[in-house]
């Protein structure tokens, strides 16, 4: 008997030419890493001096300041007014797209892809991009900031609403249609109600997700609390700051139990 044939084998998980390629994968991956941190214009020094400069300036915001606490209740409400409306608009408007982005409700192709243009459109433009396009349009204040949601909202809500509609059981629209019913009336009674769960629940996610945003608005001139934050900034009132801070901490928190409240309750 040889003495291969006495000796164990011993099991590999990979062959070596898998460990070879995974092994090729991994140094690809630093390599790509080492140059892409090479090719950022870091400042090292100030990295290396990062902890004492925030130690400084959380000494700086303590304790918080709360003598202007009218102005951020104000501010606050506005964020919220910011938000809500321009949630209510982007549903409006993304009910129609989402219909046309939708491959079997569409009427034809020219309309499947406007909807979807429109989509990918509001999709890729950045909200703060969109307040800052619209502070130059209409000026700054609240009016900027609400269209900068609702057109940033439009894409993120008609993009879920049209894979649910793509998503929907057609059996009940083929028995509508065997009646004879108009089409509005088979969207009326076929897909709406096969939607109404994914479309309140993308509402409300949608709501939230504005309410946070809304809160940096201000910081391009489109209203809400981030104008008073810019403020205390630009002035170096760190107590002020502080308190802002912990005022949209607080109010995102609100907001989260708030919505999560509500998909409990509606979905």
């Amino acid at each position: 008997m040889s003495q291969s044939a006495t000796l164990p084998r011993e099991w590999h998980r990979y062959t070596p030419r898998q460990r070879l390629v995974r092994f090729l994968s991994y140094l690809t991956v630093v390599a790509v890493v080492v140059w892409a941190v090479s090719e950022v214009d870091i400042v090292w020094p100030w990295l290396f001096d990062a902890p004492n400069a925030m130690a400084d300036l959380l000494g700086r915001m303590m304790p918080p300041d709360f003598s202007r606490t009218d102005a951020i209740v104000m501010s606050l409400l506005e964020t919220l007014n910011i938000a809500t409306i321009a949630t209510m608009g982007g549903v409006l408007i993304s009910l129609p797209v989402a219909y046309l982005a939708a491959q079997n409700t569409t009427p034809n192709r020219v309309c499947l892809w406007i909807g979807r243009v429109i989509l990918v459109s509001s999709r890729s433009v950045n909200t703060l991009i969109w307040a800052l396009l619209f502070v130059a349009i209409f000026g700054p204040g609240v009016l900027a900031g609400i269209l900068a949601i609702m057109f940033r909202s439009v894409g993120f809500i008609g993009k879920l609403l049209g894979e649910a509609i793509e998503e929907i059981d057609r059996k009940p629209v083929e028995a509508i249609e065997a009646t004879g019913a108009s089409r509005a009336k088979v969207i009326l009674y076929a897909i709406v109600p096969q939607v109404v769960p994914t479309f309140f629940a993308v509402a409300i996610l949608r709501w939230d997700i504005n309410l946070r945003e809304s809160t940096v608005l201000g910081l391009v001139g489109a209203g809400g609390i981030g104008l008073l934050l810019q403020g205390a900034i630009d002035l170096f009132a760190w107590q002020m700051v502080a308190t802002i801070l912990l005022a949209i901490i607080v109010v995102v928190l609100a907001g989260e139990a708030l919505s999560g409240w509500l998909r409990r309750k509606v979905i």
